[in-house]
């Protein structure tokens, strides 16, 4: 099958392959450790697992967006902060 016109590069391959992961990660989570109960952060939302997945997720594209704007391609730093940042999505929110 061609996949040429879609640009598919390996570092696209493996952000979707990460994105299909996490969900894989998360399904079996919750289904041998049920519990995702909604909790309330400090943003003052009432967030389930599924939640912070997606806020994390949709956070972290914006932070490669902004260093690729501001800094440039080489992504290493913007990758520490995304992970930084979900660790604290994960923690706090």
């Amino acid at each position: 099958m061609e996949l040429t016109w879609m640009a598919w590069t390996w570092p696209t391959a493996a952000f979707f392959g990460f994105i299909a992961l996490c969900l894989i990660a998360m399904t079996i989570r919750e289904l041998t450790v049920p519990g995702g109960a909604p909790r309330h952060g400090i943003l003052g939302l009432d967030t389930t697992r599924g939640d912070r997945l997606f806020i994390s997720l949709l956070g972290s594209g914006y932070i490669f967006l902004a260093w690729l704007g501001l800094v440039g391609p080489n992504l290493w730093g913007a990758l520490a902060i995304a992970l930084v940042y979900a660790f604290c999505v994960f923690r706090w929110v």
